[in-house]
């Protein structure tokens, strides 16, 4: 389990990206301990590799969501 300061610090991308991605559905939310929202690892560290790749290919966040979790 990964908090949102972990990830931040890994991935280099904002807490406001991090928020817009969970809120889209892009990045699942494995459990919360109070105000602290922690993301399984392995899920977070495939889907943001996933989602630049994609992004330096062209394509929208709407896309991106389609190809990775199929909504």
């Amino acid at each position: 389990m990964v908090s949102v300061k972990e990830i931040i610090n890994k991935h280099k991308v904002s807490y406001q990206t991090i928020n817009h991605y969970t809120n889209f559905g892009l990045l699942p939310v494995s459990t919360k301990k109070g105000n602290v929202r922690f993301y399984d690892k392995s899920v977070v560290d495939k889907r943001l590799k996933m989602i630049r790749a994609l992004m330096e290919e062209g394509y929208s966040l709407r896309l991106i969501r389609k190809k990775v979790i199929g909504i």
